[in-house]
C-alpha cells in the first residue's frame, strides 16, 4: 500500500467522487483508509452521566484504498 498517513488523497469512486482530505489513518493489513471529511455517517451516542442528554455525532467512515489516489 502506497498511502500512508498524512497523505494527500483524492477520492475516484463512490458518493464523494471527486474530494479531497487528508488521510487520518492507515489501515494495510484491511486495504483501507480513513480520510477526513469523506464518507462521514451519522452516530447516536448515549448519555454518559445521569442528566447529560444524548448526541448525534458524525464519524469519518472508512474507504478502500483503491477508491483513492495521491493527489499531486
Amino acid at each position: 500500500m502506497k498511502i500512508k498517513k498524512d497523505d494527500n488523497v483524492i477520492v475516484l469512486t463512490g458518493k464523494d467522487k471527486g474530494k479531497t482530505g487528508k488521510v487520518i489513518k492507515a489501515m494495510p493489513k484491511e486495504n483501507r483508509v480513513i480520510v477526513s471529511g469523506v464518507n462521514m455517517y451519522k452516530k447516536n451516542q448515549k448519555a454518559r452521566k445521569q442528566g447529560q442528554k444524548g448526541q448525534v455525532i458524525e464519524v469519518n467512515g472508512s474507504i478502500n484504498v483503491s477508491n483513492v489516489a495521491l493527489k499531486k
